[in-house]
């Protein structure tokens, strides 16, 4: 007569389960983050060390790790966590400023995030209360003329430099100043398009154009080079393929290159709306600021229109004098504001990039 045995455990069996590096890691970051939450108690959220907490989980999962894999697996095996989770450390390291940067914000924003705030201007508001439509709309009207205007200039010049340039004089030319355009201070964008419109209408004239014109100046050569690079990485024997059955040059490209490309140049333009959609010092000069609605970008006569980073500078560097806390929240507001703007265009681009990317049959 045969007994049955039981079927030995992971740990026994000398390795451990799937689940239990996440286990130990989750453990680890829960112990950390309540350690930091008893060293924070009376003080507000927004002074919780986030920072350090997540640095600290890791620390204790590092040693967690080591500890119980040598214990139910080997050394060798002991090692090998070990290295893992230092990879993930230094992955997290990395991450730690955008943590920051992220928690801070949605803390402090978080408390002006309400209708009122994208319902309402700050015409006459000179304390509590007011939003910030009116930088929301010019923003999002600025930032779109500037990528009108950008996309494709910067897609076609891009075209040219990897399907007709061909190394070629004007080719090297057109990279060596769009590589110095690279690095322009955006001071510099705003004060030459303020001075191009200052000879043609005027000294002192703002206007929304302005400021996307500014904003293009920046984006273009950020378009030019990203999606350069993106053409370049196609195989020629996609193109190879489409001349060989007489298709012409001009239709390779629109109907072969460009939808291969098509995720990375997406990702190209949103890195450059993401460069300049937060640019403060060259709205200044061009766009101005009001606390009124402004929808016309192209109206000389109080043409001047509000942005969001403008909007952040002008609530903290001239804050409400009977009320100088309700100015800050306001800056913190509109800070987040920008950030879910940015998120919402970068999701946009996936699906776009998603929607025209080559269709593949998989089995």
């Amino acid at each position: 007569m045969t007994t049955a045995t039981a079927a030995p455990s992971a740990i026994t069996a000398g390795h451990l389960p799937r689940w239990a590096p996440w286990a130990l890691l989750g453990g680890s970051l829960l112990v950390s983050v309540a350690i930091f939450a008893t060293l924070n108690v009376g003080a507000p959220i927004a002074d919780f060390n986030i920072v350090g907490a997540l640095f600290v989980g890791m620390l204790i999962y590092i040693t967690f790790i080591v500890v119980i894999s040598s214990i139910a697996e080997s050394r060798r095996h002991a090692i090998d966590r070990l290295m893992t989770a230092l990879i993930a450390t230094a992955f997290v390291i990395a991450l730690l400023p955008l943590i920051s940067v992220l928690w801070t914000v949605v803390i402090n924003g978080i408390a002006r995030f309400d209708m009122e705030f994208f319902s309402f201007s700050m015409r006459n508001i000179i304390g509590e209360g007011g939003g910030a439509v009116h930088a929301i709309w010019g923003t999002l009207i600025i930032t779109g003329l500037a990528a009108v205007i950008s996309i494709p200039i910067g897609l076609m010049t891009s075209i040219y430099l990897v399907e007709y340039g061909s190394g070629g004089r004007l080719a090297k030319a057109i990279t060596f100043f769009v590589d110095v355009m690279t690095g322009i201070p955006s001071i510099v964008a705003g004060l030459f398009i303020y001075s191009v419109f200052a000879l043609l209408l005027g000294p002192g004239v703002r206007m929304g154009i302005m400021g996307a014109l500014a904003l293009s100046v920046l984006m273009i050569p950020v378009v030019v080079r990203g999606t350069e690079e993106m053409l370049r990485i196609v195989p020629n024997e996609l193109r190879e393929a489409s001349y060989a059955l007489g298709v012409p040059k001009w239709l390779t490209i629109v109907k072969v290159v460009l939808p291969t490309s098509i995720a990375g140049i997406m990702t190209s333009i949103m890195l450059s709306i993401a460069r300049v959609i937060g640019e403060t010092a060259p709205l200044l000069l061009t766009a101005g600021f009001t606390h009124n609605m402004q929808l016309n970008a192209f109206e000389q006569q109080n043409g001047q229109m509000m942005t969001l980073p403008v909007y952040v500078y002008n609530q903290v560097m001239y804050p409400s004098a009977s009320a100088p806390d309700a100015s800050i929240e306001r800056a913190w507001a509109a800070a987040l504001t920008l950030l879910v703007i940015v998120m919402a265009l970068n999701l946009l681009a996936r699906l776009i990039s998603r929607l025209f990317a080559p269709k593949t049959s998989g089995r």
